[in-house]
């Protein structure tokens, strides 16, 4: 596919997308929104990681809003059922590994973009904003079902009802993201985290997916179960038997990611 509105690259088993419409703060189109779900399962059939950031000073101010008229014209529903569920679905249940790697302001759908990725990571000059209130709506783009997961309820309605900017350090403290790191080394930081993921354990990685995103639905009992069958199944693959290997050698292990 020949991309317009973002870029992809793959070395060494990393993917980078970068979302490249800076002149629009990286604003979410149709166009950019079909060429994300494309690159998302073109980099799950070759990469063992994918890096999800933005090209200038934004990471994405969200959907792009047009004019005036185009505006309060929108599909509302439609736009987020056909255009953005397949995006964010194909994010959130890629196989491998994702980093959403936040070089600046994320909001609105730009926001939570991010929060679909694995680990988000996230420049200090860098804050996310749950911007809908401010003209009328509601958190979408899966804004409701990831902030009360991931900073508990309390702070997540805070940031939808009073739709202020919280700084990459705090959203970190808060437990919203990973990791806030300094600008000087976010990108040398972000890609080395990449690139260590990138050399890991793919097919456990994918199983570590599976199990803590089930806790949310089983009982203890059911999550026993789960880990009993997904950890039969990682004893199986080459990594586990190169994994031990090196560990009675002393040696860092070579993980070929099966």
């Amino acid at each position: 596919m020949n991309y317009q509105a973002i870029k992809l690259r793959e070395r060494g088993g990393v993917a980078v997308l970068t979302l490249d419409r800076p002149e629009a703060m990286n604003a979410l189109d149709t166009q950019m929104r079909a060429e994300i779900l494309h690159a998302v399962k073109a980099a799950q059939e070759s990469a063992r990681v994918l890096v999800i950031t933005g090209r200038g000073k934004a990471f994405c101010s969200g959907q792009d809003l047009g004019s005036r008229s185009n505006v309060l014209n929108m599909d509302l529903e439609r736009l987020l059922r056909d255009e953005y569920m397949p995006m964010l679905e194909a994010i959130y249940d890629c196989p491998i590994p994702t980093i959403a790697a936040v070089n600046g302001s994320a909001a609105g759908a730009g926001a939570n973009l991010a929060l679909a990725a694995d680990v988000v990571i996230a420049s200090e000059k860098a804050s996310f904003l749950q911007a809908f209130t401010r003209i009328g709506l509601i958190p979408d783009a899966g804004g409701t079902y990831w902030m009360p997961r991931q900073m508990g309820f309390a702070k997540a309605m805070g940031a939808a009802l009073f739709a202020e900017p919280i700084p990459a350090r705090q959203a970190a403290d808060w437990g919203m993201i990973w990791e806030a790191v300094p600008e000087e080394d976010f990108a040398a930081h972000w890609q080395a985290r990449a690139e260590k993921l990138a050399s890991g354990p793919t097919a456990a990685y994918a199983r570590v997916k599976e199990a803590i995103r089930a806790t949310y639905k089983n009982g203890l009992t059911e999550q026993l179960e789960l880990e009993a069958h997904l950890q039969g199944e990682s004893g199986k693959t080459r990594d586990f038997r190169e994994g031990v290997v090196a560990f009675m050698e002393k040696r860092p292990a070579r993980f070929e990611g099966r």
